[in-house]
């Protein structure tokens, strides 16, 4: 083996990955409204363990994963990102490792020999690798079907196990991710660790024919990962489900809140989101042209709030009815806050703007957007606030410049949730004077949501009966 592959056995104790963690949870807390880690515990301890991830979001996949796994995860990635030398280094140092694409690399696939090794040498060492078997990134939610490239290396692994009794059995652990929305700032993200999946019943078979035992366990790795995601089994179901959660999961949210008593960040909106997918797969499969006709009835919504110019969210606060109590309450808060308003989006306007429209020029696929903002962030943030306060300091001293630092992040993450309350503040206006100027437009749009969430509702209640469930 190559010794630029050469692992490093003392797993979470060197400085460059304890630095990239500490700095990724970070930014985690400021790009992430909530991340929400559902049993991160069925990682071991201790012994070798092999992380098989959905991937949906490039580099953001594996910040997430690394901020939530105590015990340092050497990644697999595309031997793309190693063709800059000082890159290289980094992600050596990091402890990753390359792989070559037939898509990137197609003369180099050989190399790959040197890649399952140095796997068999972190594993062998009670190391942790992280593996996306789907390949590439994708936007879709679902999982894609998966290589065999995670199966082959468990498999390879305890057969080597067996003529080295000193070896722990491997532990491989499903993951997935399921981002409520992949471009979104400020968004929620649910990571799943599920339960390991037993190696055991493959091992005989794979001594007599490792090519049906690699298949067998992809498959049984395939259906593990897809346990953990939301999961849609077709792109126009996957259609359905985004228009069907936009419209309906802030009336989810509402009755689980009346009905169980639960406060808004107790509710898993990444659960209610996989909640609505499994609803619409179980009508494509019983009655498929009700799918349709709920299709047929959003398109027509949509198409009048784009005649005349509306946002959905402007509809639904106008049935929504809210008490003269809240409104006075949300309009005293706005008045308070502007000033806050003011200054957070005078300091962090530009670290805020830049990298949104170098992502928006440059990001070529959905799933490269959010790595490239941050990648961008990361060197924006820094930067014009070490600009900012280095001007403080020597206008004001010390003092002042400390505190001016402290301020940043937090009046930054205000102002966003201001400029987010005056957008919703101006449709809610438009749609006012939609209704002055144009009543029945007014009024149809409210008609049609009103039928359409009626719609959703006896859907709802013929799923649950259906299904036997108990809830959303």
């Amino acid at each position: 083996m190559s010794a630029a592959l050469s692992p490093r056995p003392a797993e979470g104790t060197d400085l460059p990955y304890r630095a990239v963690r500490a700095i990724g949870r970070f930014w985690i807390w400021f790009l992430f409204r909530a991340v929400d880690a559902r049993d991160a515990g069925r990682v071991p301890a201790t012994g070798p363990v092999l992380l098989c991830m959905n991937h949906p979001n490039n580099l953001i996949d594996s910040l997430l994963v690394g901020s939530l796994v105590t015990r340092k995860v050497h990644y697999l990635a595309t031997a793309a990102m190693f063709r800059n030398r000082l890159q290289s280094r980094f992600l050596r140092a990091c402890g990753a490792i390359p792989v070559y694409r037939r898509q990137d690399d197609p003369d180099r696939r050989d190399r790959n020999v040197e890649a399952f090794a140095a796997c068999f040498e972190i594993l062998a060492h009670g190391g942790v690798i992280g593996i996306y078997p789907e390949g590439t990134t994708h936007a879709e939610r679902r999982v894609e079907r998966i290589k065999t490239g995670a199966a082959r290396i468990a498999l390879e692994y305890e057969a080597r196990r067996a003529a080295d009794p000193r070896q722990a059995p491997l532990t491989v652990i499903p993951v997935g991710l399921s981002f409520e929305a992949l471009k979104s700032f400020r968004s929620r993200v649910r990571v799943a660790f599920g339960e390991p999946v037993p190696l055991d019943p493959h091992l005989g078979p794979y001594r007599d024919d490792p090519a049906q035992a690699v298949g067998a366990l992809t498959e049984a790795l395939q259906w593990a990962m897809e346990a953990q995601v939301v999961q849609t089994d077709r792109l126009e179901g996957a259609d359905v489900a985004r228009a069907v959660e936009a419209l309906y999961r802030d009336r989810l949210i509402r009755d689980l809140q009346d009905e169980r008593g639960l406060s808004a960040r107790q509710i898993d909106t990444v659960r209610l989101g996989r909640s609505i997918a499994e609803a619409v797969a179980h009508f494509e499969r019983a009655d498929p042209g009700r799918v349709a006709h709920i299709r047929g009835r959003i398109i027509a919504y949509r198409a009048l709030l784009a005649a005349y110019r509306v946002r959905d969210d402007a509809v639904r606060e106008r049935l929504a009815h809210r008490p003269v109590r809240q409104r006075l309450r949300r309009g005293g808060g706005a008045v308070i806050g502007l000033p806050v308003f003011v200054y957070g989006a005078a300091v962090n306007a530009l670290p805020y703007l830049i990298p949104r429209w170098i992502a928006r020029r440059t990001a070529r696929k959905e799933t490269s957007y959010a790595t490239t903002r941050f990648l961008a962030s990361v060197v924006a943030y820094p930067l014009f606030w070490g600009l900012e306060t280095a001007a403080v300091w020597r206008l004001a001293g010390p003092a002042w410049a400390g505190a001016f630092l402290v301020s940043l992040p937090v009046t930054g993450l205000l102002a966003y949730h201001y400029v987010a309350g005056i957008g919703r503040l101006r449709h809610q206006l438009h749609l006012g004077a939609v209704s002055v100027t144009r009543a029945h437009a007014a009024a149809r749009l409210l008609a049609e949501r009103r039928a359409l969430i009626d719609e959703l509702d006896r859907a709802r209640t013929e799923y649950l009966a259906a299904t036997r469930g108990t809830g959303a």
